[in-house]
């Protein structure tokens, strides 16, 4: 190899297809459009639900129920997981729980569930508690910080009105 056939073949700034400019040329006539149909006409603009006059499939999927897109999601850490994760001592948080892979994805808000035994003596900090998961904490003598709502209802539908506009 030679140190001029490193770029050999390489050009920097690609030639536009010149279409609609005689047969010999290749892109003549038609224009790279085909013969007729739709994609062929001047104006042309396909409707991006349109699926070649199929029934679109928007309308074939059934729709139930009632889906609020201002819900709040969240995510629920059992007991007996933090019990598995966590020495004795240690401050449980969301980003030591994000660490340990207890808390993933996208979510509004955490709660701790009371499903499993704890037997160390954790500080958990996280928006809800179960009732039992509250009793079973304090009772192998750690303790709850409960933090504020990450957003309250009023402050999504103005999240999502700003990001739809």
């Amino acid at each position: 190899m030679n140190l001029n056939d490193v770029h050999r073949g390489i050009t920097k700034n690609r030639a536009r297809k010149r279409i609609g400019r005689g047969i010999g040329s290749g892109h003549g006539k038609t224009a790279g459009r085909g013969h007729k149909g739709h994609k062929s006409r001047s104006g042309y603009s396909r409707k991006p639900n349109f699926q070649g006059g199929a029934m679109p499939m928007f309308r074939r999927i059934p729709k139930r129920g009632f889906n609020n897109r201002w819900a709040t999601t969240v995510f629920a850490v059992n007991v007996g997981r933090l019990n598995a994760a966590y020495d004795d001592g240690a401050t449980v948080d969301l980003e030591s729980m994000k660490a340990k892979n207890l808390a993933s994805g996208t979510f509004d808000e955490v709660k701790i569930l009371g499903d499993g035994e704890l037997t160390k003596k954790l500080t958990v900090t996280a928006h809800r508690f179960s009732k039992s998961a509250e009793e079973k904490i304090t009772a192998a003598g750690g303790t709850i910080n409960k933090l504020p709502p990450k957003r309250t209802p009023k402050e999504r539908v103005e999240a999502l009105k700003s990001a739809s506009n």
